[in-house]
C-alpha cells in the first residue's frame, strides 16, 4: 500500500510541471530579437523533468519581474521548448532533455547541460 501512495505522488509531481512548460520559441522572434542585439536564453525541457520545469520557473519569474539579483532582464528574451520537437532541437542542435542556450550577436555564446 505504501508503495502505491509513493507512486501516486510521483505521479502527480510529474503532472504538476508538466502544466508548468509550455513551449514558447518561436524562429521568427528568436531571429528579431537576436537583430536588436539582445541577449536570447533558449531552455529545452521534457514533460517528465523535474528540474527542467525548476529552471523554467527561475527564469521566468526572472523576466516577468525584471531583475534576478543586480541582473536586468529587459535586455534578455527567453524562450522555451519541448525537446521532442525536432524540427526546433534540429535547428538548435539539442540533443538533451535540459539544455541552456545563450545567443548573442547572432552567436551561441554558451551551451549548458544539465
Amino acid at each position: 500500500m505504501k508503495k502505491i501512495f509513493i507512486l501516486i505522488f510521483c505521479l502527480f509531481t510529474i503532472n504538476v510541471n508538466a502544466f508548468e512548460k509550455e513551449t514558447t520559441f518561436n524562429k521568427e522572434l528568436f531571429n528579431k530579437a537576436q537583430s536588436e542585439g539582445k541577449f536570447v536564453i533558449v531552455s529545452s525541457w521534457i514533460k517528465y523533468c523535474s528540474s527542467c520545469a525548476s529552471q523554467m520557473k527561475i527564469l521566468k519569474t526572472a523576466k516577468k519581474e525584471g531583475v534576478l539579483s543586480d541582473i536586468k532582464f529587459d535586455n534578455i528574451e527567453y524562450f522555451t521548448f519541448d525537446v521532442t520537437n525536432k524540427e526546433i532541437s534540429e535547428l538548435l542542435k539539442v540533443q538533451f532533455q535540459t539544455t541552456l542556450l545563450i545567443f548573442k550577436d547572432n552567436k551561441e555564446i554558451s551551451r549548458i547541460y544539465q
